[in-house]
Formats: C-alpha cells, structure tokens, sequence
C-alpha cells in the first residue's frame, strides 16, 4: 500500500511550520468544500459503523461484564494498554506536524479502522483526516508511511529479541512447533527489517533524526503494551504471579509475528495451559479479553461515528 513519494513531502511532515515553506505545497480545502479526502473518509466512516452493527450481535455484553474484574486498577491497566498506541502517535505527530488536540481522536478512529475492518484502512482514513487540514500540513502522505513502516520494524526488533529468549522454550516443548519452522520465521523478520534500513533513502521520506525519534518512540509503545497486557491479566487472575503473564504476553507477541507457525491461537492456549496450568481459568480469561476489547472498539467506534455524524451536519 505504501510506497516512497520522494524527498518533496518532507518538509511538511517534519518541523511545522520553519520547514512548511519549502513542502509540496497542496491546496486548502475551504470548509464547505466536500472534495475527494472528504468524500474517501466519509465511507471508511461508514464502513467503520457498519462493521460495528455487524459485530454487536456477536458480544454477549452481560457475560463479558460478569467476568471483568471489577478492580479501578485493571481499568487503568487496561485503558492505558489500549491507549498505548493512539498516545505513542500523538506524540509522533506533535513532533512531526505540531497535531492538535482534536487530532488524538482522528488516530483512535485509525486504531478502531484497524481493528474492526483490515489493517491499515485506519492509515488510510487518518491520511484523510491530514489531507483536509492541508494549513497544519502538506503532504502528508510520506509521514504517515514513514510511521507505519517504523511501527512494524520495532514489533519485528522486539520480536526478535524474544525469539532469542524463547527458543529454548519453545524448541523443546512439544506444542507442534518445529525448530526450522522457528528458524525460518525469525530468517524472514530478519530480512524484511534488512530490506527496510537498506532501502531507507528510497523509503523513507523524514529526515534522520525525525526518523530515529519514531523509532524510539514505536519501540517504547512495544514494550509498554507487552508490560500492560501482562499486568492486566494479573490483575483479572491475582493467583498467577505477574511474571508468567509478561512472559505470556511477550509469548503472544512472538508467535503472531512467526509467518510460518499455523494454529497460532491453538499454540499460544497450549503454552498458556503448560505454563500456567489452570486450564479452565486461562481459557476464560483469554475470551474474556478478547470480547472486552472488541466490546470497548464497539462503543468508542459508535460513539466516534456519532460525533463525526453531527459534524456532517455543520457542513
């Protein structure tokens, strides 16, 4: 989906507004003007609320609730783990674009695109959403690809480093997994994160040391989720020490990214029952999870489309 736009869009991605000057410069949409980024936005919009009436049917709301614990500190946990992404992306772009505050709404709306319909259609609406404030930036395009790219080589970084820690585990279980198969998963991260940094210059489209703060910043987030993940689960089974579930949840981590693992969701129950050794429990807490999160993409995604609908209606 993303492919290099060349140097001309740097300036109006990166230091706002001494570079802006020297961007591709793109036109202003006047607020009564319904152009083409209105138009793309608008149905990624309403395919977000369509995917929303779709899936309610599909979360029992009661039983979900009646598993949660009903402790403020596994809220917090679990509110700052699901934040971790769109607040690691207002701090990019309030480096890269000086985003105002409306702008953190925007990328809980790209989050919730992700999730509730195809990965990267939220890149997609968020590029909308810039292209229509073309006075707080120009061309954003590049930006957006540059953060994009730079959030999957941190995931593969710590990936590998997991891998690292985990092969002896994982190589002598006997859960299905394959000591080539591991090999050759961790060969293909390698190589793609080799690709990216040597084809940076035709990729990238951020100057060095904007790239480098993305980085850092994406490699944070990482890490947090995985910590926050982990601490949320503790928190919901206070039996199980806090430390089998990091390891878990780093374990989960890893085993989403191995391209060639399949039954990853039967491996990663197996490794939690092994490890753990409450089946039954684990088993709940997992779809426990799993309903709350896509309960709380839901609600935030009715309740985004609600407020961009009264907005339609100013226009």
């Amino acid at each position: 989906m993303f492919q290099g736009n060349g140097n001309a869009e740097v300036a109006g991605m990166t230091d706002y507004p001494s570079r802006a000057a020297h961007a591709e410069t793109v036109a202003p949409l006047p607020a009564t003007e319904r152009g083409w980024a209105w138009w793309l936005g608008t149905v990624i919009t309403i395919a977000v609320l369509m995917a929303s009436v779709w899936q309610i049917s599909q979360v029992d709301f009661r039983a979900v609730m009646a598993m949660v614990p009903v402790s403020p500190m596994f809220w917090l946990v679990f509110a700052l783990g699901y934040l971790a992404g769109p607040i690691g992306d207002h701090i990019i772009f309030r480096r890269l674009w000086q985003i105002p505050i409306d702008g953190f709404v925007a990328l809980l709306r790209k989050l919730i695109g992700n999730e509730l319909i195809t990965g990267y259609i939220g890149e997609l609406y968020f590029y909308t959403w810039a292209r229509q404030r073309t006075g707080m930036v120009s061309a954003p395009f590049g930006a957006i690809k540059d953060v994009a790219i730079l959030s999957a080589v941190a995931a593969n970084v710590v990936t590998l480093v997991l891998l690292a820690i985990a092969y002896p585990l994982l190589g002598t279980l006997k859960l299905g997994l394959e000591g080539s198969a591991l090999v050759a998963s961790g060969g293909i991260i390698v190589a793609m994160s080799s690709a990216i940094l040597l084809l940076r210059k035709k990729l990238f489209s951020l100057p060095s040391a904007d790239l480098a703060f993305v980085g850092w910043v994406q490699g944070l987030r990482v890490v947090m989720s995985l910590l926050l993940t982990g601490l949320a689960w503790h928190l919901a089974l206070p039996d199980v020490a806090v430390q089998w579930w990091l390891l878990l949840a780093a374990t989960r981590m890893l085993l989403s990214r191995l391209p060639f693992l399949p039954n990853k969701d039967v491996v990663f129950a197996a490794l939690a029952v092994f490890m753990i050794g409450q089946d039954a429990q684990v088993g709940a807490l997992m779809a426990m999870m799993a309903s709350l999160l896509l309960a709380t993409h839901l609600g935030l995604g009715l309740a985004l489309v609600g407020g961009e609908a009264l907005g339609w209606r100013k226009k």
